[in-house]
């Protein structure tokens, strides 16, 4: 799992062009972005990062999945919920298309939050 962490590491690195911050306990997070709700609430949060869990690794990618459809049947065994992504090891997916991903994801945020 170490392995696949620093593979990861190195995708969010890459994509950012950042270095790894913590944020909390156990999310590594890459770059980030201020929000702000109708409400009046805001805050920051990371535009990509990951967190190694005892299950699975969580990769977070903040754009959510609907403008992934293509990349994601081709991404290989994995889990999503609304903007994490479950592998249980890098071997069971695409590195390839996990980079993409994690790349075209940025983009995305970057634009939104620019």
């Amino acid at each position: 799992k170490r392995a696949d962490c620093r593979a990861i590491a190195k995708m969010m690195r890459d994509a950012t062009g950042k270095r790894a911050k913590m944020w909390g306990a156990a999310i590594v997070g890459y770059d980030q972005y201020d929000y702000k709700y109708a409400s009046g609430r805001s805050g920051t949060f990371i535009i990509t990062g990951f967190s190694p869990r005892a299950k699975n690794i969580s990769i977070y990618i903040m754009p959510g999945f609907s403008e992934f459809a293509s990349l994601m049947k081709k991404l290989g065994k994995h889990k999503t919920g609304k903007s994490c992504l479950y592998i249980k090891k890098l071997e069971d997916v695409d590195n390839k298309i996990l980079a993409r991903l994690i790349k075209e994801s940025v983009q995305i945020m970057r634009r939104r939050y620019s």
